[in-house]
């Protein structure tokens, strides 16, 4: 069995871009997250929290990474962001969205999207 985990729309605020401004205020980000890893214990086995993936504790990790962080692109942004959702072992796969609103004067948002598969 495959759980999949999302968590949806984060909302945080860091340093993200080059441009003057960018780097003297923090701006607001959206971050999506999906998460899959087996489920089989969790699920089948045993009703027991340690056999889960702990999505609280990657949470917190992506918060702080984001809130305490100065990036000058987003690819470096979400591609941080990943690298703190996959560093639990059972995790399988990863895609990470981050939309930054108000980037273009007549959009909503800009937003990148960076997947990761264990190989």
């Amino acid at each position: 069995m495959n759980a999949i985990i999302h968590i949806t729309n984060l909302r945080l605020r860091t340093y993200i871009g080059f441009n003057p401004d960018e780097r003297e205020k923090k701006q607001d980000v959206v971050i999506n997250i999906e998460i899959h890893y087996p489920a089989d214990s969790a699920c089948v086995d045993a009703d027991e929290v340690s056999h889960a993936l702990n999505y609280k504790t990657i949470t917190k990790a992506v918060i702080a990474k984001v809130e305490d962080g100065h990036f000058l692109l987003l690819e470096k942004l979400v591609a941080d962001i990943l690298h703190e959702c996959n560093q639990h072992p059972s995790v399988s796969y990863a895609k990470v969205r981050v939309d930054k609103p108000h980037a273009l004067r007549f959009a909503d948002s800009v937003s990148l999207t960076l997947d990761w598969r264990k190989t």
